[in-house]
């Protein structure tokens, strides 16, 4: 084991709260949602039972209609905003945890089956348990997060963990900003501003949680009638990645009308997809649900196709030359934005930073699809990041620096589960 291994180890240690980890101290002081998979996916380096357990106690706060939103607030901490009175969700659904009102992209379906397929013997109990839960938040889906086209939906920035990517940009500008009286930010208060969403952002983003609190976090009210909808590739990828995965799990353990349901709709998938495509940038884009205009510059997202296994021949190819744009445009990829768009902005947030998460679902997709250079080429920047930096929240794709916040869970498991030299055959 490497120094960088242990140091891994420790973050994931420090941040362990009893049973689920925080993502980092001070900044994200609760459980999140796919931070709480990406850190199973770390800890069953070296624990695989603290990794079932991961998943195990974000499953608890699953909503009686199936969605596991994207913040359990477990613990009241002055410290974060917005808190559980600001939200006022689930325990108001009936849910047995306080929470946010949305969810994230659902790593968890795939992050269980790496674990089952670790050892499935002593997985399978867990497997058994879990399941149910699994496929429920994915059925929440399919009901309240899809659009017209079949692609899925984000009802808040929030929802897709790219929180102020500009693929929201048209969107956020026509949603109205409420009078929210006076608050103070808590982010900007452990991390650089000019790292974080601006005010109008979020003014925006808080306007959207009252409508939700006022629409009494009805989930497909909100899809259907909200200020904010956008076709999502991240979670339309993310979400196609999970059927697929559920599917072999259902076969595991012998759940032949559930296997195929799944089986269904990952075949549906590909025509989900191809509604998120846009010509004009070569690759798959937001598109904004209400106006039907895709966003003006290619993300990170579009890359996660070959995650969710579409094998498209006409455009895989527009879009590996458009994913080697990306890459001859930045000396550290994958970037969150083009850097050769006016948007780019390299360390602020989802607007151009590298995310090593995110690296780790790209390349995966593209060894799968047989992109080998390109999927090598990721890792090896992710390990120069983290080597060069530390386990840092985001990287700088200019200069590699770390920025965000430090000792994060994700990125240290990340470079346990694949980015470490030490670990010799990284895809699991």
């Amino acid at each position: 084991m490497s120094d960088l291994d242990k140091a891994a180890e420790a973050v994931l240690r420090a941040n362990d709260r009893g049973g689920y980890t925080v993502p980092t101290a001070g900044l994200y002081p609760y459980q999140w949602n796919w931070d709480s998979a990406f850190a199973a996916l770390g800890f069953a380096e070296f624990d695989i039972d603290r990794a079932w357990r991961e998943l195990e106690t974000l499953a608890e706060g699953a909503w009686p209609n199936g969605m596991w939103p994207h913040i359990l607030f477990r613990a009241d901490d002055p410290d974060y905003f917005p808190g559980p009175s600001v939200w006022g969700a689930g325990t108001s659904v009936g849910a047995p945890i306080a929470s946010s009102g949305v969810s994230q992209p659902p790593v968890a379906a795939t992050v269980a089956r790496i674990l089952y397929e670790r050892d499935p013997e002593a997985g399978l109990a867990r497997l058994r348990a879990l399941f149910p839960k699994l496929l429920a938040w994915r059925d929440w889906f399919h009901r309240d997060r899809r659009g017209q086209s079949g692609a899925i939906l984000v009802t808040h920035p929030w929802e897709s963990g790219r929180d102020n990517s500009p693929d929201w940009d048209g969107a956020m500008a026509r949603v109205p900003i409420r009078d929210l009286g006076s608050f103070q930010r808590r982010d900007t208060g452990h991390v650089d501003p000019s790292m974080r969403p601006t005010k109008d952002d979020y003014d925006r983003y808080l306007s959207l949680v009252a409508w939700g609190r006022e629409a009494g976090w009805d989930t497909h009210r909100i899809a259907a009638e909200g200020p904010f909808a956008v076709a999502d590739p991240t979670m339309t990828f993310i979400l196609l990645r999970a059927d697929r995965d559920l599917r072999v799990l259902a076969e595991a353990l012998g759940e032949t009308e559930a296997a195929a349901r799944l089986g269904a709709d990952c075949e549906a998938g590909a025509d989900a997809a191809a509604a998120l495509w846009s010509e004009d940038l070569g690759a798959y884009a937001a598109r904004d649900e209400r106006s039907g205009v895709f966003a003006d510059g290619v993300s990170s997202a579009a890359m996660l196709a070959w995650y969710a296994d579409l094998r498209d021949p006409v455009h895989e190819q527009r879009l590996l030359a458009t994913l080697h744009d990306l890459l001859d445009a930045a000396p550290l990829a994958v970037p969150s934005f083009d850097p050769r768009h006016p948007k780019f902005d390299a360390r602020r947030y989802w607007r151009g930073p590298v995310w090593a998460v995110v690296n780790w679902m790209v390349a995966r997709g593209l060894h799968e699809a047989g992109h080998q250079s390109e999927a090598e080429r990721l890792r090896h920047d992710t390990r120069r990041l983290i080597e060069g930096a530390g386990f840092y929240e985001y990287f700088d794709p200019c200069d590699g620096s770390g920025a965000g916040g430090p000792d994060f869970t994700w990125t240290a498991a990340i470079w346990l589960a694949w980015a470490s030299p030490t670990k010799k055959e990284g895809w699991n």
